[in-house]
């Protein structure tokens, strides 16, 4: 019988560094899996190989998290705005549940079960009934086992704190991770103030993810670090932003960019940059280090290198790629020999090969958040008479 595998409060309390997984839902779009608009993840039970191979090539990159492919899968999510989908909720959650744990099982890795924000918060719904949506999914998480929980992708920490008073009812470990930059949520509460509200409602991790590039949120996790030890309590930290550049961005993230979702390639991270962000991260004090939205295998692969010296070993998936470049000791042509070093990577300034584009964007800034009439979600599709005049708008901004 295998060795129980130490939890994941256990391994952050001993100073372990915790590699997160990337992003699933992107992942899964640009290969044919997930459609774009609903983000919805029914890919864990339509097409159950494609999320099994694409967590096993995380876990050979070297996350020792597999999070469950549940983002997006409230049951009121399924539904908004005319999606259909031919699986219910409680199907598309178990699934992806046995997913994420056969691949665990496969090498030292947790199982988290993850919940994030609903259409039923932005659309005025009562606490209550916000809660019994996400509850919904922790029910299935608790008959797979999970190993911890993560409330993710939260704008705003009032139901973000909802979510954590839901999950740590039931015991598990909790961690929860909001979508924030500096600025704060989406109604201008600090990430300082976010994180003490969130762990006195019980999360023992706290964080950010998606909406900013790595260092922008890592930077709001230092602002979060900074508040949670301010106030006299006590945290462990994680972040997993975007792999792409956002140093345009607003309040809202990358969702206001012009290129979202269909034109982000140019802002790419490259593996360089990944061992920048890794050092950076773990340098501000922060031991449970994934990615977001843009993050594949590779970039994971890249934090799991740059961090090996504190992990004490390298990820399986490093037996192709030479350090820093040292594979290309073996290259047919001499000038391509010649980048087989560290300094030529770490300093290297990457052109886009697009002659006539800007290097920055000017984001829509609608101003929209919870409250706001334009965010209240419905079951029906979006009519045209809806369209013409969100395009009409749009010709505004």
């Amino acid at each position: 019988m295998a060795p129980a595998k130490k939890g994941i409060l256990e391994r952050l309390d001993a100073g372990e560094v915790v590699i997160g997984d990337g992003g699933f839902v992107f992942a899964l779009e640009k290969r044919g899996y997930v459609k774009a608009g609903p983000w919805t993840p029914e890919a864990a039970a339509e097409h159950p190989e494609a999320v099994r191979q694409l967590h096993r090539e995380f876990l050979r990159a070297g996350a020792n998290v597999m999070q469950t492919f549940t983002f997006y899968a409230s049951d009121d999510k399924l539904e908004n705005r005319g999606n259909k989908v031919t699986y219910t909720g409680a199907q598309i959650n178990e699934a992806a549940c046995d997913l994420a744990r056969e691949v665990a099982n496969e090498g030292d890795a947790l199982v988290a079960g993850g919940v994030c924000q609903t259409p039923s918060y932005l659309s005025c719904k009562s606490e209550t009934e916000v809660k019994a949506i996400l509850k919904k999914q922790l029910d299935v998480f608790m008959k797979k086992n999970v190993d911890f929980l993560i409330a993710e992708y939260f704008e705003h920490v009032e139901e973000a704190v909802w979510a954590v008073e839901v999950l740590k009812a039931t015991g598990k470990p909790v961690a929860a991770s909001m979508c924030i930059g500096p600025e704060g949520d989406m109604h201008g509460v600090s990430p300082a103030e976010c994180a003490v509200r969130l762990v006195k409602a019980g999360a023992q991790i706290v964080g950010v993810n998606c909406h900013f590039d790595p260092m922008t949120c890592v930077q709001a996790v230092k602002m979060m670090k900074e508040g949670v030890e301010k106030a006299g309590l006590k945290a462990h930290y994680m972040v997993q932003p975007l792999a792409y550049h956002t140093p345009d961005c607003n309040c809202q993230g990358f969702i206001d960019l012009p290129e979202f979702p269909f034109g982000l390639e140019p802002r790419i991270l490259s593996r360089w940059d990944m061992h920048k962000y890794a050092r950076e991260a773990f340098n501000a004090g922060i031991h449970f280090i994934g990615g977001c939205c843009g993050f594949e295998p590779y970039h994971i692969r890249a934090v799991a290198e740059e961090l090996a010296p504190e992990r004490g070993f390298l990820p399986v998936a490093s037996e192709k790629h030479g350090n820093w470049g040292a594979g290309l000791e073996m290259h047919t042509k001499p000038w391509v020999r010649a980048r087989a070093r560290r300094d030529y990577w770490e300093n290297l300034k990457p052109a886009s090969g697009r002659p006539l584009c800007s290097s920055m964007s000017a984001p829509d800034s609608w101003g929209v958040t919870k409250g706001h009439n334009d965010l209240m979600q419905q079951k029906e599709a979006t009519t045209q008479d809806q369209l013409t005049q969100l395009f009409d708008r749009s010709k505004s901004h």
